[in-house]
């Protein structure tokens, strides 16, 4: 009997050591405001990076917007998945703060660029060459900003970066894992849908800005989570070269981008199946985060969704799901410095 009672501590107490070894799954959030080169003509742009922290919880207002994120707040030791964000045109990473927050307390670093000359307060770049194919240069940059970042670079994994595209966001991902755009086929959709007042405020030609930039890929990312991706300007060829999983959501009443000839037509075209998800009822700016009093009353249009379409729950099941999905193509985060498959 004793050695019964025996092999049962010596069982408890291992079982009590592997749990206590175990990563943490959960953390809070620290914010860190990067600023680095913009790639087009050298002047400063910033970028805002939510990261897993042993800090306290804590609430920060930035621009009107409530961040369940604390600038300054230690960094959790270990190695982690970074995730690059991509906004739309004229937006704000911060509309997205729910979704970066949510995968930094699950062991990502999530680094939100603030696009130049297409941000919401400068638009000086919309409809131009330059922002096309300089929105994945700037990702690019960012990439490198963070790798270098004393403050990041000890916690970032190299080896496991990811991609988060909102609407233009999405075209701006594609890019960077081998899309080729096709301003053809732009304005082809712009004979055909004149009224598309989005897509065809230019009759789908775009402002010859710049004559030196090419569409550049950057070999770092290795998985797109495209969420409403404006997607217009690829066909299958221009296609072939994206080789990385990807998970796509958009809404089928999106009264912005025509899903038909954007998402829906991206999930048939891509050479590798991604994981396509139809959000029943849901518009374009149900993937912003769920709104307050004080931002419905500001900005309606942006906050208030058809009857029957539950954003707070649609926002819950996406952070759920993008945490799976990036677990999946890049690996855990892990303490000993490494990164591990889920299986």
């Amino acid at each position: 009997m004793w050695r019964v009672r025996a092999v049962l501590m010596l069982l408890l107490i291992g079982g009590c050591v592997s749990v206590h070894a175990e990563p943490a799954q959960h953390w809070s959030v620290g914010l860190h405001r990067m600023t680095f080169a913009d790639p087009l003509d050298n002047q400063p742009m910033q970028a805002l990076a939510f990261y897993p922290s042993t800090g306290a919880d804590h609430r920060s207002t930035i621009d009107g917007y409530r961040i369940d994120a604390v600038e300054g707040s230690p960094v959790a030791i270990g190695r982690f998945p970074l995730l690059m964000l991509s906004h739309g045109n004229t937006g704000t990473p911060l509309a997205l703060h729910d979704l970066a927050t949510a995968l930094a307390r699950r062991g990502f670093v999530v680094v939100a660029v603030i696009h130049p000359g297409d941000n919401a307060h400068d638009h000086s770049r919309l409809g131009t060459l330059s922002n096309l194919y300089g929105r994945p240069l700037q990702i690019s940059a960012a990439i490198s900003a963070t790798l270098a970042d004393a403050l990041l670079s000890p916690y970032v994994s190299v080896e496991q970066v990811g991609m988060i595209g909102y609407s233009a966001g999405g075209e701006t991902a594609l890019i960077l894992s081998g899309a080729r755009p096709d301003l053809k086929r732009l304005r082809r959709y712009c004979q055909e849908r004149p009224l598309d007042g989005d897509a065809c405020k230019m009759r789908g030609e775009l402002i010859a800005d710049r004559d030196d930039l090419l569409p550049e890929a950057d070999p770092r990312v290795r998985a797109l989570l495209l969420m409403a991706p404006l997607s217009l300007m690829f066909g299958r060829q221009s296609l072939a070269d994206v080789q990385v999983p990807t998970l796509i959501y958009s809404g089928d009443r999106d009264q912005l981008l025509a899903i038909d000839k954007n998402a829906e037509a991206l999930a048939r075209k891509l050479p590798i199946s991604p994981d396509y998800k139809r959000l029943a009822g849901a518009g374009h700016f149900v993937f912003m985060a769920p709104c307050d009093d004080e931002q419905r009353a500001r900005m309606a249009a942006l906050c208030n969704d058809p009857d029957g379409v539950d954003r707070a729950g649609i926002h819950l099941s996406l952070q759920a799901e993008a945490t799976r999905f990036f677990n999946r193509a890049l690996g855990k985060p892990n303490r000993a410095g490494l990164h591990t498959a889920d299986q």
